[in-house]
């Protein structure tokens, strides 16, 4: 079973509220005397230190300064930092379209060489054609009312792929076979979508497993999530992206994925799912 995507996140940033609590305990001041000292209200002070809002850099090194604790600000706000980019709302960095997110990834998965994916509502990024990619993110774009770039988005998308072509590369897929019935586009743009999940099922470093709506399974249809050489995970939720690096909640995801591997079918199996799902599109 894993634990919440967001659980990182509310870690580390319970931990750095308790850093600066110490600090505070440790210079000796109660709550309403680094308030004084830092011209805020007390109120503030009680929320940054019970993680209800995180601290700016400029509260940080305030705080540190104001109880002595200047050389612990620097490790502090890295922290700040690291905790924040845990947990990014699409927002943030669709503000300006959707190419620029495609961008960003590429030198992660240009330098990832195992990557286990799960999908429970799409066709996983990497084995989208342009025609389901552009009903897809233009959904994105319209429901998000990001800047409409999304025929330069697909041709990012499209060459980020280039990686399934990589030697040495593998890539462990698995989808729900509900994925092969949501309709994203039209019937003309789902087919050519189902025919391509066909052909690169031939690929030597591509597993692609599908689990069946009858397989008896250990878990639930959990997010869609990508694993990176088992270091990092990405999960994706309706209003932000989720990056987890701690070891243990990576190994959470790395187990659910070989635990859902084992109700998935493979090889000529997985096809038959798929070429029914073609012949369902009439």
């Amino acid at each position: 079973m894993t634990e919440s995507p967001t659980a990182a996140v509310l870690d580390a940033r319970l931990q750095l509220a308790a850093r600066l609590r110490e600090i505070r305990t440790e210079a000796g001041l109660t709550g309403t005397q680094l308030a004084r000292r830092l011209d805020w209200y007390p109120s503030k002070v009680s929320r940054i230190e019970h993680a209800r809002t995180p601290p700016a850099i400029a509260d940080i090194r305030a705080w540190c300064a104001a109880c002595g604790a200047e050389r612990a600000a620097e490790d502090l706000v890295a922290s700040a930092v690291s905790a924040d980019s845990l947990y990014v709302e699409w927002r943030r960095v669709q503000r300006t379209g959707l190419r620029h997110l495609q961008e960003s990834r590429v030198e992660l998965y240009e330098r990832t060489r195992l990557f286990r994916v799960y999908c429970s509502t799409v066709i996983p990024g990497l084995f989208q054609t342009p025609a389901y990619a552009t009903a897809l993110l233009n959904s994105i774009s319209h429901f998000h009312r990001t800047p409409n770039d999304v025929a330069e988005a697909v041709k990012a998308r499209v060459r980020r792929s280039r990686v399934l072509y990589v030697n040495g590369n593998r890539f462990s897929v698995l989808i729900e076979e509900s994925v092969l019935r949501y309709q994203i586009g039209d019937s003309e743009a789902m087919a050519g979508q189902l025919g391509h999940l066909l052909s690169l099922m031939s690929l030597p470093s591509v597993s692609l497993g599908v689990i069946p709506f009858s397989a008896p399974r250990q878990n639930w249809p959990l997010e869609t999530f990508n694993v990176f050489d088992d270091t990092r995970v990405h999960v994706e939720l309706l209003s932000a992206a989720v990056k987890i690096t701690a070891p243990g909640e990576v190994e959470h995801y790395v187990r659910a994925s070989k635990m859902m591997a084992d109700a998935a079918v493979y090889g000529s199996a997985a096809r038959e799912l798929i070429t029914a799902a073609i012949a369902h599109l009439g």
